[in-house]
């Protein structure tokens, strides 16, 4: 079992940035694959950053270059660091890890980003 404890997030103007951290209590290892996901309101859950280790991370297409996700395995912790937000970015923000291919959930934290 693993329990995810989600901070930071909240409301900026675009062209701001803002930071996430996740920290995972159970058993996380440093290949366990982690994330974040984000909902808009009437939309679907989608990836925003997945990280395995430095070497071996993936970021959606609309996020690619403004943000960066990285990791802390002596801290179990997993961070997401948001740069040149825009209002489309708004949406709860959900921490993800998937040790041996079952996913846990974050409770989420809300971004809002107004133009």
């Amino acid at each position: 079992q693993v329990q995810l404890v989600e901070s930071g997030g909240g409301l900026v103007q675009a062209g701001g940035s803002l930071s996430l951290s996740c920290k995972a209590f159970g058993t996380i290892f440093s290949t366990t694959p982690m994330g974040w996901y984000r909902q808009a309101p009437g939309k679907e859950r989608e990836l925003v950053a997945l990280i395995i280790s430095s070497r071996r991370t993936d970021y959606a297409d609309s996020v690619k270059g403004r943000f960066t996700i990285s990791r802390d395995n002596a801290k179990n912790t997993v961070y997401l660091q948001m740069n040149s937000l825009k209002p489309e970015d708004s949406a709860v923000y959900y921490c993800n890890v998937q040790p041996f291919g079952v996913n846990y959930w974050g409770k989420g934290t809300q971004v809002t980003v107004s133009s």
